[in-house]
């Protein structure tokens, strides 16, 4: 068998665990502070690779460019090679790993929260925006609703385990709603709904 070809090059920067990002606390702090940072984007989850599935990439691609996207799992491959910039230093995108660290992502969303003095994850300038594609974004989705995370858009599908009753619950007590059409669904988020 012929040795494999490269077929692309360049450089994905990565590595934003919670002990990372709480490093540069203060700089994120006085960047939303300042109004440099309107909104974080937690984009996380699975997502296929199939070609129609592109709702996650055009979304980072219409996000103005005052928001930074926080995530985790295999739904940043439909993004985190376009040339999004930074803010100030801060790449926007923070890539903190797979799924099963999403843990990070919850641990600086508590941190902002402790920050900002407020009492409630929901009153942050934070929007959820999470892939489903398999099983393992159940554990992501049910750590944000343990957390009382309100208002999450889920797709491109949903669950196919989703019964009426549960969706009824989701709907009713968490606010969770079907990913849409990605321009109504920025502009929603950038509006913290």
């Amino acid at each position: 068998m012929r040795p494999p070809q490269e077929i692309e090059t360049g450089e994905i920067i990565g590595g934003f665990a919670h002990n990372q990002v709480l490093a540069l606390a203060d700089k994120v702090v006085e960047a939303v502070k300042s109004g440099a940072i309107k909104r974080f984007v937690v984009m996380a989850g699975c997502d296929g690779r199939f070609k129609d599935r592109t709702y996650f990439t055009e979304v980072a691609q219409q996000l103005p460019k005052d928001t930074v996207i926080m995530t985790a799992g295999c739904a940043k491959y439909r993004y985190n090679k376009l040339d999004l910039g930074d803010i100030g230093g801060i790449p926007r995108v923070l890539d903190a790993g797979q799924c099963n660290d999403s843990y990070s992502l919850a641990v600086i969303a508590l941190k902002l929260k402790d920050v900002f003095g407020v009492d409630d994850i929901n009153e942050l300038p934070i929007s959820f925006d999470i892939a489903w594609y398999e099983q393992k974004a159940v554990a992501v989705l049910l750590a944000l609703l343990s957390l009382g995370v309100k208002g999450i858009r889920l797709g491109p599908t949903l669950p196919a385990f989703l019964s009426p009753t549960v969706i009824d619950v989701l709907v009713k007590n968490f606010d969770i709603k079907p990913v849409g059409d990605v321009a109504e669904d920025v502009n929603a988020i950038m509006q913290g709904k």
